[in-house]
């Protein structure tokens, strides 16, 4: 699963160094969105927001020269969530997931506080598509509940927060907040084991009364997210050569 050029620049930028490039070469038209935020320097927010939707056209193409592969989609082997007790909950598992719409989404807010390692911006989607497999295990008052079977997402008018942090020596962590969604249309195959009549019934419920449940939802999803980013900022971008991207302002080394 790759990371897309946006959010590995506000993932890494927590610790961007101003040591110069041993090869200029390298990245040169991808830095050049990027020459006139200096850490430090007055506007360096609104210059890192404008820069991540320059970008944009990176995630469907990567970045070879940096061995970034591209973003748009992304695929994603497994998450999963758990909730409850033992005896009372549930875990689920999305597996061979496959997510378009980043390519058209836009950074809308980017505060950064590098003091304490952290970085948090708002982005938005016109729209968002996630296709893939799904496991349900859950356990009430002793009797278990299994089903699998392959689902697809279609959200419209998105618009989440993440919040990351990266503590010196430790692994990066990732925060997505779901803020709003327009409308969505799921559909989930085998959700009633096969009867096809009641499963399309019991669609058509989900996606014209999914407002009310998204608020107990969401969490979840929040949760879902969270954790593939966290392993895919942890995986893919260690050793990205942050310092021929940002660098500090001369009047201001104090980052």
């Amino acid at each position: 699963m790759q990371l897309p050029i946006s959010a590995a620049l506000l993932a890494l930028l927590v610790s961007a160094v101003a040591a110069k490039p041993t090869d200029k070469s390298v990245g040169r038209d991808f830095e050049d969105h990027f020459k006139d935020c200096q850490l430090g320097a007055s506007g360096f927010d609104a210059c890192i927001r404008e820069a991540l939707n320059s970008i944009r056209p990176y995630f469907k193409t990567g970045l070879p020269k940096y061995n970034i592969e591209p973003f748009d989609p992304f695929y994603a082997k497994e998450i999963t969530a758990k909730r409850g007790l033992p005896y009372l909950g549930f875990a689920i598992t999305l597996k061979n997931v496959t997510e378009s719409g980043w390519s058209n989404s836009k950074v809308v807010k980017f505060v950064s506080d590098l003091k304490n390692h952290k970085v948090v911006y708002t982005q938005s989607f016109p729209e968002k598509y996630l296709s893939g497999d799904y496991e349900f295990n859950g356990t009430v008052l002793g009797s278990k509940m299994n089903n699998k079977g392959k689902f697809t997402l279609g959200l419209f008018d998105l618009t989440q927060t993440t919040t990351i942090s990266h503590e010196p020596g430790e692994k990066i962590k990732v925060n997505v907040n779901v803020q709003s969604i327009g409308n969505l249309k799921l559909h989930i195959s085998n959700l009633l084991h096969g009867r096809e009549v009641l499963e399309g019934i019991l669609d058509r419920i989900i996606n014209g009364a999914w407002q009310p449940g998204f608020t107990v939802t969401r969490p979840l999803i929040n949760e879902l997210v969270s954790t593939a980013f966290t392993d895919i900022f942890g995986k893919a971008f260690q050793n990205f050569p942050f310092e021929r991207v940002i660098r500090k302002s001369k009047s201001n080394n104090s980052l």
